[in-house]
């Protein structure tokens, strides 16, 4: 029975090394993955500012299991034709869609043209401004249009730091938030 123990032990900590090495080699797929996808996007993205005539830089960034492209230039361009929010968004959607035909998985990436993000997360601080003053006046729940899961995150956010709760309702492109007092 003494021998037993160190053998078991033995058995257990192999089997635990094994874990770790399974679970390292799943998170170096997951940064291989998301890497492949940021180069897929980054040429697609290349090709469009190339047949749009569009100059400008790209930059390729990744958090919390998200690529974040993002086009910008120094000093004159053009890139001002495609930095309108709704604009990007459809960019966006596009190339998520290029990436989704390389892969065969869905893409989660989120584009920046010349601080679109910026100008739209400004549009959405005003519409929630807009809205807590309506909810105040009212006293009756406020649902906004539907938007991206990325623009409901942005308004969340601001909804809580205002003081008021937020929740999602809905279902695919019909999700939106719905804007109540605490």
């Amino acid at each position: 029975m003494l021998k037993a123990v160190p053998l078991l032990s033995w058995l257990l900590l192999a089997r635990k090394e094994d874990w770790k090495k399974k679970r390292w080699k799943e998170e170096m797929t997951k940064e291989n993955e998301l890497e492949k996808e940021g180069e897929i996007a980054a040429d697609f993205i290349e090709e469009f500012l190339d047949l749009a005539d569009l100059d400008g830089d790209l930059e390729i960034e990744f958090k919390q299991d998200r690529v974040y492209l993002t086009v910008d230039s120094e000093g004159e361009s053009n890139l001002g034709k495609a930095s309108d929010p709704e604009t990007v968004t459809a960019i966006q959607e596009i190339t998520r869609l290029a990436v989704q035909s390389k892969t065969g998985e869905m893409s989660r990436l989120i584009l920046d043209i010349a601080g679109s993000r910026d100008a739209r997360a400004k549009q959405l601080k005003e519409l929630v401004e807009k809205t807590i003053s309506r909810l105040e006046e009212t006293d009756k729940d406020q649902h906004l249009k539907p938007m991206s899961s990325y623009d409901r995150k942005l308004v969340h956010d601001m909804v809580a730091e205002a003081g008021m709760v937020s929740e999602s309702e809905g279902q695919g492109r019909d999700r939106h938030i719905v804007i109540k007092k605490p």
